[in-house]
């Protein structure tokens, strides 16, 4: 009987023998390091890399020292990147260098992006040069550049060969195709390609079919030293499943292919949320010291514009010493123009990084924001209005609130949008720095929109 767990089990997560123990920390338990092996060897690589992510350093050092070859390239490409950096330094050069014969060069390059220069060094020497000069040029690339992450592994063909020709190709170049590839190029004789052959299609026709009388012409190709959030947004757009890279003379060096696309839109996903909240990822193996260092100079930004809108309370201190009521509302004024810019900051940003807020839709964009939060703020002035006359049955200060909070919620819409797209303009990442500037204008209009109102009407 299998030992995997029932599915049905686990509709609401893992089942608790999952969570009871780590099977690598029982498996370590054994006396034999062959018992150990036929234990692991079994697992699946994404469940293997889950349970190695649970275990200590001295656990790690220990599986590594009892059971090295567990150590695949397979598995230290699904190994979170703070982790598989501190077991890459558990193992030998030449054993790192035998796992990554294992992996397609997009992921070899990744896990030596992990490595200190000098163990890279140790791990390129104990390469193939062949390799080694495909790692080494990889590596060239700026960090984040197509160039670095695609495959350098691919399939293309010339427009006169047959089906039969090209299939005869793969079985005899079998181990240095891709794991994992969808088209086959058609390339001129200067090797830069003018179309495509899905494979669905090629393995449907005869043999004796030509590639050019298959091929779809109409071809997406990525420049080599494009940013990898450009490449993600041509997918998106032209709904690629792969895409042939290019070098500046338009010959094909290399190939993207879906499942690193989806990658790279959750990492830059996950990027933008996390710079919008002003904190960096959290690893598995970060120290709370490591946390406070990528934490507390945003703290530390934020505390100064919390200074500056104390600066304009006390410039109005005078009216709320003699009107306390002031001191109960302001809070609620700046908190909901507050609130507002967040959520214009938000779709801003996110409309940025889909490319749907563009200077040709920019326009449009500052109007609705506009209008839309001109229409919320009279509909929460009104309440807003009506809470404060029947907590303080006084109509001036319902109508300063009143007025208050139709200024900071338009204010609030526009700062959300015009300051991403001002970021944006000026060469900065309005993701990472949009919502200090809004959260400053909100409360700095808020309380001294409110104030100000009070100290002219009621004073």
């Amino acid at each position: 009987m299998s030992n995997t767990p029932n599915l049905l089990e686990q509709q609401d997560g893992f089942s608790s023998d999952y969570e009871a123990e780590n099977p690598i920390v029982s498996a370590l338990d054994l006396s034999s390091d062959a018992e150990v092996r036929v234990r692991l060897e079994a697992l699946h690589p994404a469940d293997f890399s889950d349970f190695v992510e649970e275990l200590t350093d001295a656990q790690r050092a220990t599986l590594i020292e009892r059971a090295p070859e567990l150590i695949t390239g397979e598995l230290l490409a699904e190994l979170d990147d703070d982790v598989v950096e501190d077991v890459l330094l558990l193992l030998e050069p030449h054993l790192i260098a035998n796992a990554l014969t294992e992996l397609d060069s997009d992921d070899v390059t990744q896990i030596m992006e992990e490595m200190e220069d000098a163990q890279r060094e140790d791990v390129l020497g104990a390469m193939q040069p062949l390799e080694r000069a495909e790692v080494e040029a990889s590596l060239a690339f700026d960090d984040e550049t197509i160039g670095r992450l695609m495959q350098r592994e691919f399939v293309s063909a010339p427009e006169f060969w047959t089906v039969g020709d090209t299939l005869d190709h793969m079985r005899e170049t079998g181990e240095d195709l891709p794991d994992v590839f969808y088209n086959v190029y058609v390339v001129d004789p200067r090797l830069r390609p003018i179309g495509y052959v899905p494979l669905s299609k090629l393995i449907r026709k005869s043999r004796t079919t030509t590639l050019a009388s298959l091929m779809k012409e109409k071809l997406v190709t990525i420049d080599q030293n494009l940013d990898q959030e450009d490449a993600a947004y041509l997918f998106e757009k032209y709904h690629l499943i792969s895409a042939p890279v290019v070098n500046a003379d338009g010959r094909m060096v290399g190939m993207m292919t879906v499942d690193d696309i989806l990658e790279i839109i959750q990492d830059e996903n996950k990027e933008d949320i996390l710079a919008l909240a002003g904190v960096s990822e959290a690893g598995i193996t970060d120290t709370a010291f490591e946390t406070v260092k990528s934490r507390a100079p945003w703290l530390l930004i934020n505390l100064g514009t919390a200074i500056l809108a104390s600066l304009v309370i006390a410039r109005f201190d005078y009216a709320i010493e003699q009107i306390v009521a002031l001191a109960v509302l302001m809070p609620i004024v700046a908190s909901m123009g507050g609130n507002a810019g967040t959520q214009a900051l938000t779709v801003a940003v996110r409309g940025l990084s889909e490319r749907d807020l563009t200077s040709a839709t920019a326009w449009r964009a500052i109007r609705r924001e506009g209008v839309s939060a001109l229409i919320i703020g009279i509909i929460f002035a009104v309440a807003m209005a009506g809470i404060a006359y029947v907590w303080f049955k006084d109509w001036r200060l319902a109508g300063v609130a009143f007025a208050a909070m139709i200024i900071n919620h338009v204010l609030a819409g526009l700062a959300g949008i015009l300051i991403p797209l001002g970021l944006k303009r000026a060469g900065a990442d309005p993701a990472v720095s949009s919502s200090v500037f809004v959260t400053t204008v909100t409360d700095v209009v808020g309380f001294a929109a409110f104030l100000g109102f009070a100290a002219l009407i009621l004073l």
